[in-house]
């Protein structure tokens, strides 16, 4: 039987989340464009239930809108951190404003992660025990305090996560990316994501006419091409450490009939351990053709393995269900990774499910933002319940 605040308060939840998610939607905001993100702060910011303390803080990214921390206070026992972010990215000039086909939400940042952001910003006003959820027979579960994190800098970070340490002595994270199945079709939360690097490489050569003197050039498109192929040779998904080494971007020259003197290669690596991403950086040669290579990981995220800290959670969570909740596992990053270094209890995919994330056809399951809201609340109820000191 599903426990009475989460049967009361996730249709509360779904009916809202559509709308919102269409405002946030509506707002462009790729990563690091501080104009599209104080928008999208302004929206979530009108979203919160009051009376709520709301603060700006440094993003963890210099130049970058200040990040959104949102928090009730209460007279329970245990601290909870839901966590989102509201970049995307997606450009300006790309983006897609929400539309409804055949049950799907479609539109930028739909499922990365502004679905998830309607349902975190539900849960809060959920737990602040909002007139139109609350009830005698559902009442929301006490807290100490109810936090609400929003960064602008999620998908295109570089710099170390600056916020993990601020939270260290909280109970449980809740991070709000997109939903999944489990293996037999059951709600799925991640427990597990892999560590991930973002390797750049410079090439530095010299130009050259390209049709009267082109040996007189050194060629930096053919020396980072070469190094693409060296660093994708490293591609071992089956090997011990899962590794995964993907060239992504490739920079270089700028006319046709000159031969390209500069270039930048980006490889996006995941694998179990960060350890086992460093290698990659070293197998690489500093000259090609007379060309110089300088390679840096300019983005280091570690692993998360929360599997043995939720097992007692998930169990609970699912008996206020009522149906199964499992944890399975993510190989893309996200900053519950970060998190999970200082709170031990940290849960992810707890946003809607979808699919098509960082392509136009990006898109959120209408029907899947009642059921997650039921797996969030089901799990906070859970976390809350003091029975279990």
């Amino acid at each position: 039987m599903t426990d009475p605040w989460v049967a009361r308060a996730a249709p509360a939840i779904a009916v809202r989340a559509e709308a919102e998610l269409e405002a946030l939607v509506g707002v462009s905001s790729p990563s690091g464009d501080v104009k599209g993100a104080e928008e999208a702060v302004a929206v979530a910011a009108a979203l919160l239930p009051a009376p709520i303390e709301v603060e700006r803080l440094p993003c963890s990214s210099p130049g970058y809108a200040p990040d959104l921390l949102a928090r009730m206070r209460g007279d329970g026992a245990r601290r909870l951190l839901l966590l989102g972010h509201l970049d995307t990215v997606v450009s300006h000039a790309a983006h897609r404003a929400l539309t409804r086909r055949d049950g799907r939400l479609e539109g930028s940042g739909t499922i990365d992660m502004k679905g998830g952001v309607a349902l975190a910003l539900g849960v809060m006003r959920a737990l602040a025990g909002t007139p139109a959820i609350e009830s005698a027979a559902g009442s929301p579960p006490r807290f100490a305090e109810a936090a609400l994190l929003l960064v602008n800098d999620e998908e295109w970070r570089r710099h170390r996560f600056s916020h993990a340490d601020r939270f260290a002595g909280f109970d449980a994270c809740l991070c709000f990316e997109a939903g999944e199945r489990g293996p037999n079709g059951e709600e799925g939360v991640v427990v597990r994501r892999k560590a991930a690097g973002t390797l750049r490489v410079e090439g530095r050569g010299a130009s050259a006419h390209s049709g009267s003197a082109p040996d007189r050039g050194r060629n930096a498109l053919l020396a980072l091409a070469a190094a693409a192929e060296r660093i994708a040779a490293l591609h071992d998904p089956q090997g011990p450490d899962r590794l995964s080494a993907v060239p992504t971007i490739l920079r270089s020259g700028e006319a046709f009939n000159v031969v390209p003197a500069s270039g930048e290669l980006f490889c996006d690596l995941r694998a179990e351990r960060l350890d086992a991403i460093e290698p990659v950086v070293d197998a690489l040669a500093g000259e090609v053709g007379g060309v110089e290579l300088e390679a840096e990981l300019v983005r280091r995220w570690p692993g998360m393995d929360a599997r043995a800290a939720t097992t007692g959670l998930l169990a609970a969570g699912s008996e206020r269900l009522g149906r199964p909740v499992v944890g399975v596992e993510r190989g893309g990053a996200s900053d519950a990774s970060h998190v999970a270094t200082r709170i031990d209890l940290t849960v992810d995919g707890l946003g809607p499910r979808g699919g098509g994330a960082h392509a136009p056809e990006e898109f959120v399951l209408q029907a899947s933002l009642r059921s997650r809201a039921e797996v969030a609340l089901a799990l906070v109820a859970a976390l809350l319940d003091e029975r279990r000191d």
